[in-house]
């Protein structure tokens, strides 16, 4: 796990990276990830999703918003990201996902970037609300 601040226009902004192993194939997550249904089954809440480029989405009744931003399927994620405890003026943040396969499972790398300052709880909110249920999907 990797923490920093970033100096943005004389405003700090927070930066994680996490890495996580899944039993499933990088296609396997990318599908659920992109996907409304597999979604909310993935992290156990209500999710609209889409897998096209610029197409928005939320989690957990728009607790959670964004943009597709680039999508390279089977290997990587790039999204806007916000939640609704971010501010009216401030920037979306970013989420990059990264799926390598390792032998029969996946390692994804998470980089969360552009986080406004103090609002460092979202690397908590990533293990325990999408990794820990992610692995039981997951499960085989």
């Amino acid at each position: 796990m990797m923490l920093k601040r970033i100096n943005n226009n004389s405003i700090m902004k927070e930066s994680f990276e996490i890495k996580e192993t899944f039993n499933a194939k990088p296609s396997e997550i990318y599908k659920a990830w992109l996907n409304s249904e597999k979604h909310a089954k993935m992290v156990d809440g209500e999710a609209e999703c889409s897998s096209e480029e610029g197409a928005s989405f939320t989690i957990w009744d728009g607790y959670i918003k964004g943009k597709n931003i680039s999508l390279k399927p089977n290997e990587e994620i790039i999204q806007s990201w916000r939640t609704s405890e971010f501010n009216e003026n401030d920037d979306d943040s970013k989420v990059i996902i990264r799926l390598k396969e390792v032998n029969d499972s996946t390692e994804l790398t998470l980089i969360h970037s552009n986080i406004p300052e103090g609002q460092t709880q979202y690397k908590k909110g990533w293990e325990d609300h999408y990794f820990a249920p992610m692995r039981e999907y997951f499960k085989k």
